[in-house]
């Protein structure tokens, strides 16, 4: 079949055809409502998990304080994400929200630094949540591994690690891949298999005395705990830390282009999902720390629920823990692939990655981005250790939040963005809340998290984390000069399709 070509020499069937919305890419459909979306988003709570035996290792039982405090930042920050989201009604969390605000209307150049700002806030999101698959594989691998001695005596632990992933990223590509219904109702599954046993394993030691007030009230702070510029910053590392899972609630909002009514069901969905999360995070490192004692728990630095499930319920309790501790996983590495996808997606839609990661299928689902972060993420488990990426995972999250803070400020002053509607409004003067909690991040907490890197796992790992982040810039280069391609392509076929018009006439 001969190619019809313009007077311009341009093939006009591809150019049309690339005149479509992002080469056959499509808008995330709308299908589900704010309860399939915190069933999904469930997953947060059990981001504490993994934490639980660290974070008294520096501030002892104020370990308990501290994700309190760290809800309830979430609670502040997710006021105004949940604005944005009924502001932009078409954006996918916070990537989609700095995407939105940080950009120049009407710029025909390649390259827009507004646009830059929002899309390595929306890099540093992807990569905040993308290294949660491969981390909880990781330790599904383990548990596996002391749970059942015959895998043991067949396998090595990175060989079920391993396996462990290709299985979970496969089963979850194949779950969603008709879209988020099939993730909601994965929700719901495992959040009854691994929620209620962790809600009972946390309530029983306080049913039956095993929690000891006096190993809480006793030890608040370490005998060394000075109010110094040292321990400030520990502190404040703490904080970033603590909040990329106990304000981790806000990839709710995430799905905002996929809900029925965004207006109503992303702050309900945000606000359900908190609620669940503060007594989650408070009750289970009290009720660890109450039954192990601070000593205890730092000597339990993987998994203390075990120790805790087996003092109200005996050995049994131990394995069933054990397997609660497995669905949680799936849980949570669930909750990171859907959020890390549709990330992916937002910032190919928006020129800000290769459009390659926008394509959508039948069904609406980027499952070109869920194959390319589960390749990578079977990557990052055959590196044994993700250290270093953990590294650039909280520093990723904490540049998210802030620079998706800022982006609320400049939404509330710009005159034509304050105008938008909006069906949800945080409280009045609720930019002045975010800016505060946006200096909070950056520069404090950014600080905070690099300093306590360096004591913990040395600075090269740090410096690995803010070179992962930087190759943002290459990626983002060739998207634009694809993009000012496409758009020149476009522009062609316009003029000569005008003149053949004219010609014909």
């Amino acid at each position: 079949m001969s190619e019809e070509k313009g007077d311009a020499g341009i093939d006009l069937h591809h150019a049309e055809q690339c005149s479509k919305v992002v080469c056959d890419a499509s808008e995330l459909e709308r299908t589900i409502d704010w309860k399939q979306g915190l069933a999904i988003a469930l997953g947060v709570p059990l981001l504490i998990l993994p934490s639980l035996g660290y974070f008294p290792l520096w501030v002892s039982s104020a370990a308990i304080i501290v994700w309190g405090l760290s809800v309830f930042q979430g609670f502040m920050q997710n006021l105004a994400y949940g604005e944005l989201a009924t502001a932009f009604p078409h954006a996918s969390g916070l990537p989609g929200f700095a995407q939105n605000v940080f950009k120049t209307k009407d710029y025909t150049g390649k390259y827009d630094k507004s646009k830059l700002i929002g899309g390595f806030s929306a890099w540093s999101y992807w990569f905040a949540w993308n290294p949660v698959l491969a981390i909880f594989a990781i330790l599904v691998g383990g548990y596996m591994y002391n749970l059942f001695p015959i895998l043991a005596e067949t396998f090595t632990e990175y060989q079920l690690s391993l396996v462990a992933g290709i299985v979970i990223f496969g089963g979850l590509i194949l779950v969603n891949y008709r879209g988020l219904e099939g993730g909601a109702l994965a929700g719901y599954i495992l959040a009854a298999i691994s929620l209620l046993p962790l809600i009972v394993i946390t309530l029983a030691p306080f049913a039956t005395g095993d929690v000891v007030m006096s190993n809480i009230t006793s030890q608040w702070l370490p005998a060394d705990w000075a109010w110094d510029a040292h321990h400030i910053l520990i502190l404040f590392g703490l904080f970033a830390m603590a909040q990329w899972s106990a304000c981790a609630w806000e990839t709710a909002a995430i799905y905002g282009p996929e809900y029925k009514n965004p207006g109503s069901d992303v702050p309900k969905a945000l606000f359900v999902c908190g609620v669940v999360c503060f007594f989650s995070f408070v009750l289970v490192q009290a009720a660890v720390i109450g039954v192990l004692g601070v000593e205890g728990t730092i000597a339990q630095p993987i998994s203390p629920m075990i120790p805790v499930a087996q003092a109200a319920f005996g050995s049994a309790g131990a394995v069933v823990a054990i397997v609660m501790l497995i669905a949680a996983m799936v849980l949570i590495i669930q909750t990171a692939y859907l959020g890390s996808a549709r990330a992916m997606h937002s910032m190919a839609t928006e020129g800000n990655l290769p459009k390659i990661f926008g394509k959508l299928n039948s069904s609406g689902t980027p499952i070109v981005a869920m194959v390319v972060i589960g390749l990578f993420n079977l990557l990052l488990i055959s590196m044994g250790t993700p250290t270093a990426i953990l590294a650039a995972s909280a520093i990723g999250y904490t540049c998210a939040n802030g620079i998706s803070l800022f982006a609320y400020v400049k939404a509330k002053l710009n005159p034509e963005m304050a105008a938008l509607d909006r069906p949800f409004k945080a409280p009045t003067g609720w930019k002045n809340i975010a800016l505060l909690f946006g200096i909070f991040n950056i520069p404090l907490c950014l600080v905070g998290v690099v300093y306590l890197n360096s004591l913990e796992v040395g600075w090269t790992s740090t410096w690995v984390g803010f070179i992962v982040l930087a190759l943002y810039l290459p990626m983002w280069f060739y998207s634009r000069n694809e993009a000012h391609k496409e758009k020149e392509t476009i522009s062609a076929v316009s003029l000569v399709s005008s003149i053949s018009s004219s010609k014909k006439k």
